[in-house]
């Protein structure tokens, strides 16, 4: 389903997305890479699949060796593709903390809301950026909440 949502968001963009899946040992991100390569993919966007969070150096090195701007998980902005986004981490461990305080304070866990963090967060890779020829928009890097020089 989130898979085909991107694909669909892709689409009304008038951008072909490829989808490529990752199942296996790190051997099989070169067979995801030439795959690319065949397909003239123009940018990458790594998904939350438990197989890349260990494997995002990998990707990232293969990624840079073919000049492919990356967009990674803020949770992986180390790997050092071009942009990391998604939810705060800072933020997320913040609304964990609260909810443990209220437990410990008495709450009941059942009878305490659902709750979602959802404050986005971007990153963005300056070094990436010069390696791949880019430049990020003033704009863009205002609503940076990290960059990495």
């Amino acid at each position: 389903m989130f898979v085909e949502s991107n694909r669909q968001a892709a689409q009304d963009l008038g951008v072909r997305a490829q989808v490529i899946r990752v199942e296996g040992p790190s051997a099989e991100y070169e067979k995801a890479f030439v795959a690319m390569d065949q397909e003239r993919a123009d940018a990458l966007i790594v998904l939350e699949e438990p197989i890349n969070q260990p494997n995002r150096m990998t990707i990232a090195a293969l990624a840079a060796a073919r000049r492919l701007p990356t967009v990674f998980l803020i949770s992986m902005v180390d790997a050092g593709g071009l942009f990391a986004y998604g939810t705060s981490l800072r933020e997320a461990t913040r609304h964990m903390a609260r909810y443990v305080d209220r437990i410990l304070k008495g709450s009941l866990p059942g009878e305490l809301p659902i709750e979602v963090a959802s404050h986005p967060e971007l990153a963005i890779n300056l070094s990436a950026a010069r390696h791949l020829g880019v430049t990020v928009p003033p704009e863009l890097l205002a609503q940076a909440g990290q960059t990495i020089q």
